[in-house]
C-alpha cells in the first residue's frame, strides 16, 4: 500500500480498521507496515503496524509523549483540558519518572491483591442478579462491574456513581455532535475530581486516591494538577477497558469451547485466558500517540522532527512473525513448556512495553480474571443467546469491545 492506495480523504480509520481491524492491519503488515495517514480528527499520523518495530518504538527514548514535541495537530473535536492533562500517558522522563516512582506502589500486584475480596463480593452481587435464563453480559455485568471496581478502588461514594457513569458515556460517544458533551462532561468531571481530592486531604480513607494524596518520597508529593489528572486517567481508562476486556474474554470463550471447558475443568488458569485476549483482541488497539523527538527510521520509513506516530499493538499481537497462527485463539501459547526453543513466543503488547508499560495491568488482570471465572463458573450452560448473530463492537478505532453481549444458560 501507498499513500496513493489511501481513501480519498488519506484516513483508513473510517474504512478498514472499523469494519474489521484484523483484516486491515493483516494487509497493512504486508504492503505497508509503517503508513502515513490520517486521524478523525484532522492530524497526520504515522501508523506502524509489525510487532518488531512497535515493540521497539515502546521503549524507544526518541519518541516522546509530550505535546510539546508535536508539530501536528487536529483540526476537529474536543481536546483534552490542560486542568486533566498531566497524567503519565502524556509525560517523559523526567517527570514521568517521578509521578510513576510515587504511585507505582500501590499498583503492584501484592498491593493489588488485598482488592480480592472486595472484587469477588462485587462480581457475586452483580451475578445474583441475573434471573430469567438470559442476560447482556456487558450492560448486567462487565460494565457496571468495572465502574463499581474502580470507584471502590478511588474511594468514590456511591450518589456521585451516577454522574460519573454519565460523564464517561458522553466521552465514549461516537456520535458526530458529541464534541459539546464531552467539553460539558470534562468541565464537571475535573470540577467534581477537584473537590474529591480535596476531601481527601480533610478525611483520608482506606482508599487508592487517599494513597496518592499522602504519597511522598524524599519530601516529594504530587501536585494538585498531577493528582486531578492521574485520578482522571484511572477512573476513565480503568472503566472502559476492563468492561472491554471483560466482555472481550467472555466472548472469546463462549466461542471456543475447548478453552470454556478446560476453564471451567480447572485444567486452564484464567490468567492464561486473560492474557491470550490481551493478545488476541486487546481492548486497546492503538498504544498511546507518540512524537518524534528528532528525524528517525522506523521499519525502513523516515520519519520527521514533531510528527505524530501510532503503534497498533492489535496489528503487532497479530503478526506471523512473532506468533504461530496469530489469529487462532489459545490461551496455552504463553506455557513455557510450549515454546520453540528457536522461536520463543515472547510476551504480547496488550499492556504495551517499556517504561510507559500499563500501571493498572496488575489490577486488570485480577478484575478480568474474577469476573471471568466467576461467571463461567456460575452457570455451567452458558452461551451466546444467537450463535449466528454478528457483533457489534463499539465503534472506535482505539477501543475494541462489543457493544452488547446476550447470552442464555
Amino acid at each position: 500500500m501507498t499513500d496513493a492506495d489511501l481513501p480519498s480523504d488519506g484516513t483508513l480509520f473510517d474504512g478498514t480498521l472499523l469494519t474489521d481491524p484484523h483484516v486491515g492491519y493483516a494487509h497493512l503488515r504486508t504492503a505497508c507496515p509503517v503508513v502515513r495517514t490520517t486521524t478523525p480528527d484532522g492530524a497526520p499520523v504515522w501508523l506502524v503496524t509489525r510487532y518488531e518495530d512497535v515493540r521497539a518504538g515502546l521503549a524507544d527514548p526518541r519518541l516522546s509523549l509530550s505535546k510539546s514535541t508535536s508539530t501536528s495537530s487536529g483540526t476537529h473535536g474536543a481536546s483534552m483540558p490542560s486542568a486533566l492533562d498531566a497524567h503519565l500517558l502524556n509525560m517523559d522522563p523526567p517527570d514521568h519518572t517521578r509521578v510513576r516512582r510515587l504511585v507505582a506502589p500501590a499498583f503492584t500486584a501484592r498491593s493489588v491483591a488485598r482488592l480480592r475480596p472486595a472484587i469477588e463480593r462485587r462480581t457475586a452481587e452483580l451475578l445474583d442478579r441475573f434471573q430469567g435464563g438470559s442476560a447482556d453480559v456487558m450492560g448486567d455485568f462487565a460494565t457496571p462491574l468495572a465502574l463499581t471496581v474502580i470507584c471502590d478502588v478511588l474511594g468514590i461514594a456511591e450518589e456521585d456513581r451516577r454522574d460519573f457513569r454519565t460523564w464517561t458515556d458522553a466521552l465514549r460517544s461516537p456520535a458526530p455532535d458529541a464534541a459539546l458533551a464531552s467539553r460539558r462532561a470534562l468541565k464537571d468531571m475535573h470540577r467534581y475530581l477537584v473537590g474529591l481530592i480535596a476531601g481527601k486531604r480533610e478525611r483520608p480513607g482506606d482508599d487508592l486516591l487517599t494513597q496518592m494524596v499522602s504519597a511522598h518520597e524524599d519530601g516529594d508529593r504530587l501536585s494538585e494538577p498531577e493528582l486531578v489528572a492521574l485520578a482522571f486517567l484511572l477512573l476513565f481508562a480503568g472503566y472502559d477497558n476492563s468492561a472491554n476486556l471483560v466482555g472481550n474474554a467472555v466472548l472469546a470463550l463462549l466461542t471456543h469451547e475447548e478453552a470454556l471447558t478446560a476453564l471451567r475443568s480447572g485444567g486452564l488458569a484464567v490468567g492464561r485466558v486473560v492474557d491470550e485476549v490481551m493478545r488476541w483482541n486487546s481492548p486497546s488497539m492503538l498504544a498511546s500517540r507518540r512524537f518524534a523527538r528528532e528525524d528517525l527510521d522506523i521499519g525502513g520509513v523516515r520519519i520527521a522532527t514533531g510528527e505524530r506516530i501510532w503503534m497498533s499493538l492489535t496489528s503487532a499481537n497479530r503478526d506471523p512473525q512473532q506468533f504461530d497462527d496469530p489469529g487462532r485463539f489459545d490461551p496455552g501459547r504463553f506455557d513455557p513448556a510450549r515454546h520453540d526453543a528457536g522461536r520463543p513466543e515472547g510476551g504480547h503488547l496488550g499492556f504495551g512495553h517499556g517504561i510507559h508499560y500499563c500501571l493498572g495491568s496488575a489490577l486488570a488482570r485480577l478484575e478480568a480474571g474474577i469476573a471471568v471465572e466467576a461467571l463461567v463458573r456460575r452457570f455451567p450452560s452458558l452461551r451466546t443467546a444467537d450463535p449466528d448473530a454478528a457483533v457489534t463492537w463499539c465503534e472506535s478505532f482505539r477501543n475494541r469491545g462489543p457493544l452488547a453481549l446476550p447470552v442464555t444458560w
